[in-house]
């Protein structure tokens, strides 16, 4: 996936920053936007990215995936990493995120929990335990396409419990 030098880009469930601080380094030129439910890790990644927010090209907010407090067609990115597996309603937060992409726009979804992974069999216990989605490759891919995603894909790294699924939305 391609970061343009300009590009609106939303991290959800943006925790302590990272991934934030990086995708601003890729787009210095553009807009992130770090959004998480809770008031810790909000004021942790606003520490984490104080002199991106000092410069205006990030921003930090407290709200949840069930109701994105964007107007449609509003990112280029968006970007949530090892968070889904405890959304409120997955397909309709899927489908949320659809609406506040910009057509041709790119979702990415990273994990290092799935079904099928080398940790398959300790998290096929863990997972179900918490009450969190444990998806496969194909979970992945049908939730994406479902929401009306387009150009669904999952990728991994090899021997590492981690995937990434990718949909574009449709023009």
């Amino acid at each position: 996936m391609a970061v343009g030098n300009t590009a609106a880009i939303l991290d959800i469930g943006c925790g302590g920053g990272r991934t934030v601080h990086r995708l601003a380094v890729l787009a210095p030129g553009g807009k992130v936007i770090g959004l998480d439910y809770s008031e810790t890790s909000v004021a942790a990644s606003r520490d984490f990215n104080a002199k991106e927010i000092e410069a205006g090209q990030v921003r930090i907010e407290l709200s949840s995936v069930a109701a994105l407090p964007f107007a449609d067609s509003t990112f280029d990115i968006v970007t949530a990493v090892e968070t889904h597996y405890y959304w409120p309603d997955l397909p309709a937060n899927v489908r949320e995120i659809l609406r506040v992409l910009k057509p041709d726009g790119t979702f990415a979804l990273i994990a290092e929990t799935y079904r099928g992974g080398p940790l398959r069999l300790l998290y096929g216990i863990v997972m179900p335990l918490l009450g969190a989605a444990f998806l496969s490759d194909a979970g992945h891919c049908d939730l994406l396409t479902q929401a009306g995603f387009c150009e669904v894909k999952t990728y991994h790294i090899s021997g590492k419990n981690w995937i990434c699924a990718t949909g574009r939305r449709p023009l």
